[in-house]
């Protein structure tokens, strides 16, 4: 799993699309987890301890998170099982939610937040196959911090020359057009939980992940 990674981040002949991740890896401010399949719990405790370290680790870090493969399952199989993860992961943090962060779902400022930390999430999966930049060969899981963004992009220069080379590359790289969910922090249009798992086609996100999230505290309730 990471020599693939390594290799799609190495790549010169075929530029993997997110620039900063690729920033981030050839500066190694990278950090990666191997988890089981089910294993939340290990998820909240590494997540916790990168969250606070993560400024010492440089300004394009991010933490990979690969669980275990197992069988292929269908696109809308990970999607469920995405957000029902971070609803879990969400119900083990005992960190009040940032006062900048609006709790509302449907802002253009919500953000996922853990441990007191505004965290922008990104799913990759197996079954992704058209839009590549979102495959791997396992279920993984991406934790990049608000601020490596805010730092980046502290400019409308800035942030209009990163989102065009961006797109630009996407264009090339996956077999349809990049998808119209993908948008700028705190642009009016913009919702950051629909980047956060992309489908296989650029049909419009429906629904609200949260009950997904909300059924997963829920029955994590009924265990205990």
């Amino acid at each position: 799993m990471f020599q693939e990674l390594a290799s799609t981040l190495n790549s010169d002949t075929r530029a993997f699309p997110c620039i900063f991740g690729v920033a981030g890896y050839r500066a190694d401010q990278l950090r990666y987890l191997f988890l089981e399949d089910d294993d939340v719990e290990g998820l909240a405790r590494n997540l916790r301890a990168y969250v606070a370290e993560s400024r010492s680790c440089g300004p394009n870090t991010s933490l990979l998170v690969f669980f275990r493969p197992r069988p292929l399952l269908p696109l809308e199989a990970y999607r469920a099982k995405f957000w029902a993860t971070l609803g879990r992961l969400a119900s083990l943090d005992d960190s009040e939610w940032p006062a900048e962060v609006p709790a509302e779902l449907d802002t253009p400022h919500w953000e996922f937040c853990f441990a007191g930390e505004p965290i922008f999430v990104v799913c990759n999966t197996p079954a992704h196959v058209q839009r590549q930049s979102r495959r791997s060969s396992s279920f993984m899981i991406t934790f990049q911090p608000r601020w490596v963004f805010d730092n980046i992009l502290g400019s409308p220069r800035a942030r209009e020359a990163s989102v065009s080379k961006v797109r630009k590359r996407l264009a090339t790289y996956d077999m349809i057009p990049p998808s119209e969910e993908l948008g700028s922090y705190g642009d009016s249009s913009n919702r950051e939980f629909k980047q956060y798992f992309l489908g296989d086609d650029n049909r419009p996100t429906t629904g609200c992940p949260f009950h997904a999230m909300r059924a997963a505290d829920l029955a994590s309730e009924a265990e205990i």
